[in-house]
C-alpha cells in the first residue's frame, strides 16, 4: 500500500528525472517542488521561450485523478452525466506521464499536451460508464477516473512536442 512517503518519493523522482532529461536536451529547466498548482517544472529554450510542464508519476502504469478535473458532471440519480470538457487553466500546458523503473534506465516517458490528456480522459471515463449502464458499480457518487499506459502509448518518448512549442 502506497504512503503518503512513498507517493511523495514518486512525485519527486519524476520530476527529477523530467528535469534531466529536459536539461540533457538542451533546455534550462526550473522545479518547483509542487509549490504551483497547475504546473512543475518550467522548461526554456536558449531564446528565452518557456514552456509549463505537468509531470505525473507512477510505478505501475496507471494515473488517479477526478473527472470533475478535466469535464461537467452532473449526477441524475446514480448516473453520471459528463458534460462539456472544461476550459484550460494553462494553455499550452504540457504533461510527462512518467513509468518510474525500479532502477536506473527503466524509466519510460510519455508526453503530451494537457488538452490531449484531458480529451482521452473524458473519453475513456465515458465508455467506461457507459458500459455500465452510467453508474459507478460500488460508488456511484465517485468521481475517480484513470489513465492507463496503453492510452497514451502513442506519445512515448515525445520529447519533440516540447521542442516544437517552444520553438
Amino acid at each position: 500500500m502506497a504512503t503518503g512517503r512513498g507517493n511523495q518519493l514518486t512525485k519527486q523522482i519524476g520530476e527529477y528525472l523530467v528535469a534531466c532529461e529536459l536539461a540533457r536536451r538542451g533546455f534550462i529547466v526550473a522545479t518547483f517542488s509542487g509549490n504551483v498548482p497547475d504546473f512543475d517544472i518550467i522548461a526554456t529554450d536558449k531564446r528565452g521561450s518557456s514552456c509549463p510542464i505537468q509531470v505525473k508519476t507512477t510505478n505501475t502504469g496507471t494515473w488517479q485523478f477526478s473527472i470533475d478535473r478535466f469535464a461537467e458532471v452532473n449526477l441524475d440519480g446514480n448516473r453520471q452525466i459528463i458534460g462539456k470538457p472544461k476550459p484550460l487553466t494553462v494553455p499550452g500546458l504540457i504533461c510527462v506521464f512518467v513509468i518510474a523503473g525500479e532502477s536506473y534506465g527503466q524509466d519510460k516517458f510519455y508526453i503530451l499536451e494537457w488538452s490531449k490528456v484531458r480529451d482521452i480522459i473524458i473519453r475513456h471515463h465515458a465508455h467506461w460508464l457507459s458500459s455500465h449502464g452510467g453508474v459507478r458499480p460500488k460508488k456511484p457518487d465517485s468521481l475517480h477516473c484513470a489513465i492507463k499506459v496503453d492510452a497514451i502509448e502513442e506519445f512515448q518518448d515525445q520529447w519533440s512536442i516540447i521542442a516544437e512549442k517552444l520553438g
